[in-house]
């Protein structure tokens, strides 16, 4: 699902909203995630997960153009941890082999 379409989601189960509001929520949201994360910070959405940044330490690589050795510098990375129930509603059935419908 891309954005455009979970905005089209919510604005078709809440007719009340007009699309154009449901987009700037959407936004805000996505927003505040992404200034929480830059400051360092972790943001909790109980039920649905929990999103922090991690920062990864410096490392060799390689140019894949030229196999000329470089450094990767230090830097901080996204990360997401499922909260229990997202996972719980994702528990796939062997039967079925998909994700379970609660």
């Amino acid at each position: 699902m891309i954005k455009s379409e979970l905005v089209l989601r919510i604005a078709d189960r809440n007719p009340t909203l007009y699309r154009s509001d449901v987009l700037k929520i959407v936004d805000a949201i996505l927003e505040e995630i992404v200034a929480g994360l830059a400051n360092g910070d972790r943001i909790e959405l109980r039920g649905f997960g929990v999103f922090s940044a991690r920062q990864r330490s410096s490392r060799p690589g390689r140019n894949p153009r030229t196999g000329k050795q470089v450094v990767v510098p230090e830097r901080a990375i996204p990360f997401f941890r499922p909260g229990k129930e997202l996972r719980e509603r994702l528990i796939t059935d062997p039967h079925e082999g998909r994700a379970r419908r609660t």
